[in-house]
């Protein structure tokens, strides 16, 4: 779990993934429309325009897209991920080439509108428990390809990332613990093959269950499915000594009342898996 610092994204990973998704699109062929229909030297002018209220993330992968088909596009942008835009907001003027123009239109859409998505239903969920001490996190419940995109798109709207991946943490699960023959074998098993570096967290169902993991030198629990009570037994139990999370069924209108009973942090996975997109249009205005 990290603290929230939006850094831009890493601009390998940012080209390789438009690279992706315009071969997905263009295929061997290119764009037959815009190559029937416009006129090779054509130049063109467009917006990018917000056609409703969030939170925008993204921008970078849109303008990698454009530039990834003619780099002498100019692309200029008028927000930065995180910020928030209104229904008529200009985020992007675009000029150059107008088969690239159009050729990148779709691909670069769908990332804003996919990021966007994510961001904006983070911070709908912050802002319901803004009154709180905890922080909303993802988790690994990610579109397989875009996990840093995603992610980054969290943190944008005011969310903390969870793990990465299976490598950058050891969090022993149900299904862990019932194969190691308990939580006391499943922990001691993690403390002698982490390193110095690597924190262990492990998922109880129960405040007995929670007892035997305190019991062992963890960095943190995650409660999983437990009531608002249950949390705050738990919260109490736990006494400041290692991190709390809370996950499971979490939606807008119980976040609140998990949040009240004290925990560090509540995981939630529908703002990565099933957030909905946030709507934007590409406009075109004439050319200079």
């Amino acid at each position: 779990m990290t603290a929230n610092a939006l850094p831009r994204l890493p601009r390998a990973r940012v080209e390789e993934a438009v690279r992706i998704a315009l071969a997905e699109d263009l295929g061997d062929a290119g764009d037959l429309t815009s190559a029937a229909v416009l006129p090779e030297g054509a130049r063109a002018c467009a917006q990018i325009v917000a056609r409703e209220a969030g939170c925008v993330a993204g921008l970078d992968l849109v303008a990698a897209a454009f530039h990834a088909l003619d780099p002498a596009i100019d692309v200029t942008r008028h927000a930065s991920d995180g910020a928030a835009v209104s229904p008529g907001q200009i985020l992007v003027d675009i000029e150059g080439a107008a088969r690239a123009i159009l050729s990148a239109e779709r691909v670069a859409l769908n990332f804003l509108g996919h990021l966007s998505g994510i961001a904006s239903a983070t911070q709908s969920i912050v802002t319901a428990i803004s009154n709180h001490k905890a922080r909303i996190c993802c988790t690994r419940k990610t579109t397989p390809g875009l996990r840093i995109f995603e992610k980054h798109a969290v943190r944008a709207g005011g969310g903390v990332n969870h793990r990465f991946g299976l490598y950058d943490g050891i969090l022993i699960k149900d299904n862990h613990t019932a194969i190691a023959g308990g939580i006391g074998p499943a922990i001691e098993a993690a403390l002698a093959h982490a390193g110095h570096m690597v924190k262990i967290e492990v998922e109880v169902d129960t405040l007995d269950q929670l007892k035997q993991a305190l019991a062992y030198p963890i960095d943190a629990v995650l409660l999983d499915n437990m009531t608002p009570d249950q949390l705050s037994q738990a919260v109490k139990t736990i006494d400041g000594r290692v991190v709390s999370e809370a996950s499971g069924r979490v939606t807008l209108k119980t976040a609140p009342a998990i949040a009240a009973t004290g925990v560090d942090f509540i995981s939630v996975g529908w703002v990565t898996h099933s957030a909905p997109c946030l709507d934007f249009g590409l406009d075109y205005t004439s050319d200079d």
